[in-house]
């Protein structure tokens, strides 16, 4: 979708430049914004807010992915029944996928879907700390007395 909000922007900027500085050095790369996930078993693409693969398989499509391990999609009022529903629910068709991630940009709110050894989703809720396994990467979330979390960073958050 064209046209994204101030908070909506910096939040998938922050969780990209995070990720990427994580990774930097590893067979994984990440992507943002104008990168597809191609699905193929349904016929579908979709153009996830943040996305990384470690698939070699995946250095040889130019213009879209088909083996993403995370997909992050960072929602707005308008598209969050979307993105926990059908876009969801196609994301389970990439055999790759480990974690699904929906970030609220107006409150504090880090949710992961992650895949068990049964291949099912099971919700991880963040408070403290983000923790993404498939990445092995993690992120403090503020608690009371910690007012600032790297992936919010110059965000004006809504009470």
């Amino acid at each position: 979708m064209a046209g994204a909000s101030d908070a909506h922007v910096t939040v998938s900027m922050n969780v990209s430049m995070l990720l990427r500085n994580h990774l930097r050095g590893s067979d994984c790369r990440v992507y943002m914004l104008d990168m597809k996930a191609q699905i193929d078993v349904i016929n579908r693409y979709f153009y996830p807010d943040v996305m990384v693969t470690c698939d070699i398989r995946d250095k040889e499509f130019e213009y879209f992915k088909c083996y993403p391990s995370l997909i992050i999609e960072v929602f707005s009022e308008s598209t969050e029944g979307y993105d926990r529903g059908k876009k969801f629910a196609s994301y389970q068709h990439l055999e790759s996928l480990q974690e699904y991630v929906l970030i609220s940009p107006d409150r504090m709110s880090v949710e992961c879907f992650r895949r068990n050894e049964e291949g099912n989703s099971v919700l991880y809720l963040y408070e403290e700390e983000v923790y993404l396994a498939s990445v092995d990467f993690r992120c403090a979330m503020p608690t009371a007395g910690y007012a600032y979390a790297a992936i919010y960073e110059d965000v004006l958050l809504v009470d």
